[in-house]
Order: C-alpha cells, then structure tokens, then sequence
C-alpha cells in the first residue's frame, strides 16, 4: 500500500494519523520532494483489511513489510502513524534514518475511546456532499476527512470500521510506548500542538530522555498541526531534514 510521490534521493515515507490516509499528505507533499523521493501509506484498517489482532505490533509488522521495499529512509507522521513510526525505527534502526513525531504520546493509559467512538457512532453517514463534511467537522478537519472518506453514489462514508478504530484507540488506554521511544536511537523532531492530543509535559519528557530528539510547539495547532498551521510546520521540518540530510 505504498504511493509513490515522486521526487529523487533518500526516500521519506509519510504515515497518516487514526482515520486518516495516505491523501491527508497531500499538501505537504509537493515541498516534501525537494528532500528525498516520497512515498505514502495506506496502514491496515484505513481503506483496505485490518490486521487479525488489532495491535500495534500488528500494524508495525504491516508497516515493516512495506519500509523493508525502500530501504533507510526518512519517516514523517502524524498522530497513530508517528507511534508506528517510532515503534519502527525500534525495533529496525536500519530502516529510519531520521523520524517526525507530530501529536502523540507514549501513555495514554486511563483513557478510553468509549465516548469518542459513541460520537462517532452518531455521525450523519452518508455526508451529502463535500459542503456537508466542511460544514460538520469545520474547514481543516472536514478536508481531513475528505481526504480519508470513501465517496460513494449517495455520498461520504468512512473508508474503515469503526470497531476497527475505537478497538486501536482502546489499546493505547491500556499500556504505553515508553520502551520503544527510548530504544529510538534515528534523530527525530518532535511536533506538539499547543492544544493537541497530548497529555501535558509528555512530548517533553521524551525530548528529555532521548538526547538524538529535538522538540518543537507550535501555537495555535490542536491535533492537525501540519494542516492547522502549515508554515510553522514546514520551517520546523525543513530545518530538521536539512540537518538531517
């Protein structure tokens, strides 16, 4: 489930968030070719069959199976796939040679996704008409969803089930990813959102304890830092890819 993107050099592979999908890339991608050759990723469950084991390992192995095709190469995510990212570069040091982290952190544990997926559950499928999403999620994460959505003759629908989601959502209440980001050992940027995801002070702590990591927050950005505020967030990755390359 790899697009190529196009471009020449050292690939960058680029890892969608939870709902996401290799088109919510789609605006950074053009500036992205001037560092490397890009490629995209469609994970399990987002679009195509989700792994037997709604686990992270199981998404890893997937994940591992399509980086082991490009060799070393840069990993760019965003939320779920920044997690996949690190986890990667854990467990295959070979295959990173350098990792962005946007909007994620190692302990989510106490959290459920009950009344999230609940909400979810309540959505208005079909959406009409792209008007419709824009107009239910709001302008950046309607196009968010528009990028992920499956179009259909009577109009938007989720591109995955939404046990699928809420069961990936539920793994990360129960048990964190400390270990695997302190086995990172690729340099890597770490993105916050001043109002993201994120439990205070945690991507913080992972600068701290990782001494090959820089940190970055980016005001005015929740969740969807790279399309919330895409300048700031391409002069931060910009600078990391240059030092980097």
């Amino acid at each position: 489930m790899l697009h190529d993107e196009g471009g020449d050099g050292r690939p960058i592979l680029l890892l969608h968030g939870l709902m996401g999908s290799a088109r919510t890339w789609r605006r950074q991608v053009p500036w992205l070719r001037a560092f490397g050759h890009v490629y995209t990723y469609d994970a399990p469950g987002h679009g195509r069959p989700a792994p037997r084991g709604i686990g992270t390992e199981a998404f890893v192995e997937d994940l591992t199976a399509h980086a082991e095709q490009l060799g070393e190469c840069v990993v760019i995510g965003h939320s779920m796939g920044s997690l996949h990212g690190w986890c990667l570069a854990a467990a295959r040091p070979d295959l990173v040679a350098g990792l962005v982290v946007e909007d994620i952190a190692p302990d989510f544990r106490g959290r459920t996704a009950d009344d999230w997926a609940a909400l979810i559950r309540r959505w208005p499928q079909p959406f009409a008409t792209e008007s419709a999403v824009c107009e239910f999620f709001g302008d950046v994460a309607g196009q968010y969803f528009l990028d992920s959505f499956q179009r259909r003759v009577d109009g938007w629908y989720l591109h995955g089930d939404i046990s699928t989601f809420e069961a990936i959502s539920q793994e990360w209440g129960a048990r964190h990813f400390w270990n695997e980001w302190e086995s990172v050992t690729a340099p890597s940027l770490l993105i916050e959102g001043a109002s993201g995801i994120t439990p205070p002070g945690q991507m913080r702590r992972m600068h701290e304890r990782n001494a090959k990591s820089s940190y970055v927050l980016i005001p005015g950005a929740a969740h969807l830092v790279h399309d919330e505020q895409p300048e700031l967030y391409r002069a931060a990755v910009e600078v990391f890819l240059r030092q980097l390359l």
